[in-house]
């Protein structure tokens, strides 16, 4: 814990784990952001993760900076801005001290290590069980039980078919056409006509869908496996959609600042 604020420890920073940052940052707690080397976030207009890339980033009333390790960690902390750091082993976990760990990595599969000695372990979306491998889940499926805390039992399966949006949901997320990296050809937040060139693989080309923007694309740096997903396009052709934290991220924030504060010694802290 750091000063009179709780400490967060989240794993990942993409746009749901930002949802979650927004929220508690909001609220009162510092949030630590500890991400890998190259990120595979695709919305990276509000994605934390994108400091990794850029050394700063402003998402809506959030700050984000790349960190060197704890000690910097906790500077920028005390300057109201949330630090993001490489720490794809968590190995910040034990300096650090936090009251909870949240994992967005959003990996759809169990965890790779326990982290049974922190106070309180919060999974998001399939892959976590709660009373075995995480403490609670927040379910990350859209629908009527999107943001709920599970204290028991796991969150919805991962069907593999996006969340529909103005009528398109399989055909809105772009895929790689081959292995290695692409070349964007049109910036985040562009607004696009159906069958515009938006990145290449070599002489391959990824076009759009459909009119809409293209609110995702992974950084050119990350290499992609082929069919990996690489972007989407919001039909909606509304460029604020790419800017502002979704509906579905704040959700996700809501279930998990539900779960921190059902915990008196959190709430104490908070002075709440």
């Amino acid at each position: 814990m750091q000063g009179n604020k709780p400490l967060i420890y989240m794993r990942g920073g993409g746009d749901l784990a930002t949802g979650v940052a927004a929220r508690l940052h909001r609220c009162g707690f510092h949030v630590v952001v500890a991400e890998v080397e190259r990120p595979r976030a695709v919305r990276r207009l509000v994605s934390l993760a994108e400091a990794i890339y850029q050394g700063t980033v402003g998402i809506e009333d959030l700050r984000g900076v790349r960190v060197a390790g704890v000690v910097d960690a906790l500077q920028s902390l005390q300057r109201g801005v949330i630090p993001v750091m490489v720490d794809a082993d968590a190995d910040a976990l034990v300096p650090l001290e936090p009251v909870a760990l949240i994992d967005a990595r959003m990996r759809k599969k169990p965890p790779e290590k326990n982290f049974s000695s922190v106070p309180l372990v919060v999974g998001l979306g399939p892959g976590f069980t709660a009373g075995e491998t995480c403490d609670v889940v927040i379910e990350t499926k859209r629908g009527h039980r999107l943001g709920r805390a599970i204290w028991n039992g796991q969150a919805a399966q991962d069907t593999g078919v996006p969340g529909e949006v103005a009528g398109h949901d399989v055909d809105r997320v772009l895929r790689a056409p081959a292995a290695g990296h692409l070349t964007p050809q049109v910036a985040l937040g562009a607004v696009l006509k159906q069958d515009d060139c938006i990145a290449t693989f070599g002489e391959i080309e990824v076009r759009a869908p459909f009119d809409g923007v293209l609110r995702g694309l992974i950084h050119e740096s990350v290499e992609v496996r082929e069919g990996e997903k690489i972007g989407d396009v919001d039909p909606r052709q509304d460029p604020r959609y790419c800017i502002e934290i979704s509906d579905k991220a704040l959700a996700v924030g809501g279930g998990v600042l539900e779960s921190l504060l059902s915990r008196p010694e959190i709430r104490s802290t908070l002075g709440v």
